[in-house]
């Protein structure tokens, strides 16, 4: 039972959203859902700040300027609300107290949606979530990476991980091989020295289509989106109480994910999808 729970819940991920929707990008907005655009209030700016240092999702270019999926997802949400839209760089340490001394109205830079975030801000529903996925040698006669599938193969995981816990309670029957770190499981997949690798898609994803993995690898089978294992997501953060806000926010990005824009944005950064 357990098994097949955890398999409804890593293929109950939507990767094909609204029409015209790209492929691979996922869907995570109900596409039959038309809310209407709140009530803004008079607001006609509205003040974003993120950091400059987690590519792909924020980072500075060589002239200093930001950039990044973050960014972009940022001042798409402007013109969606018709706002005047500005980006500014902060420390992580800073960018909650920026709502607090109101020198900011919302935070866009990959805040996960824990319970300790949770206590000093509110957000917005997932606008990204960070998926666990198996990849396998490029020449795997595996098959897709399934229980069945895995049952007795060698697995590589970042030992202590949540990755490992999610093999443990829905994996029961394959042999883990635990690593200090996500280089050294990778190497280790690269190397044939295992059957399987399960980790953080998103940063897998950059290996796989990096130059390091030289094509070795490839994912195996569909995401695992299990919240108890891997959060609840990325969140745009907003001060405690600042509901008029949270909600236009949702509804900018509702209606950006219906227009393919979200879905744009998403395989422009990630072209190797996670999902």
């Amino acid at each position: 039972m357990k098994v097949a729970l955890a398999l409804a819940v890593a293929f109950g991920l939507a990767l094909a959203g609204p029409a015209g929707a790209l492929e691979g990008a996922p869907s995570l907005w109900d596409p039959a859902h038309r809310p209407e655009k709140p009530d803004l209030g008079g607001l006609r700016q509205l003040r974003f700040v993120t950091e400059d240092d987690y590519p792909p999702f924020n980072f500075a270019l060589a002239d200093g300027q930001l950039a990044g999926f973050n960014v972009d997802l940022a001042r798409a949400i402007c013109e969606e609300l018709e706002l005047t839209c500005t980006i500014q760089r902060r420390r992580w340490d800073l960018l909650i107290p920026a709502l607090v001394d109101n020198s900011a109205d919302a935070i866009i830079a990959a805040l996960a949606m824990n319970d300790e975030n949770r206590a000093r801000v509110d957000f917005t529903g997932p606008y990204f979530i960070m998926p666990g996925r198996f990849a396998t040698r490029a020449n795997s006669v595996l098959g897709p990476a399934t229980p069945e599938v895995l049952d007795y193969q060698l697995v590589a995981v970042v030992a202590g991980s949540s990755h490992e816990a999610y093999l443990k309670a829905f994996f029961p029957k394959a042999r883990i091989a635990p690593f200090e770190n996500a280089a050294l499981a990778r190497l280790a997949l690269k190397d044939g020295r295992v059957n399987a690798l399960f980790g953080d898609a998103v940063s897998l994803s950059f290996w796989l289509n990096g130059a390091e993995a030289e094509g070795c690898c490839a994912f195996s089978n569909n995401a695992y989106v299990d919240a108890k294992f891997f959060g609840d997501g990325l969140g745009i953060a907003v001060k405690k109480g600042a509901t008029p806000l949270r909600r236009s926010l949702d509804y900018a990005l509702a209606r950006l994910a219906q227009r393919g824009v979200y879905a744009e944005l998403f395989l422009k950064y990630f072209p190797i999808s996670p999902f």
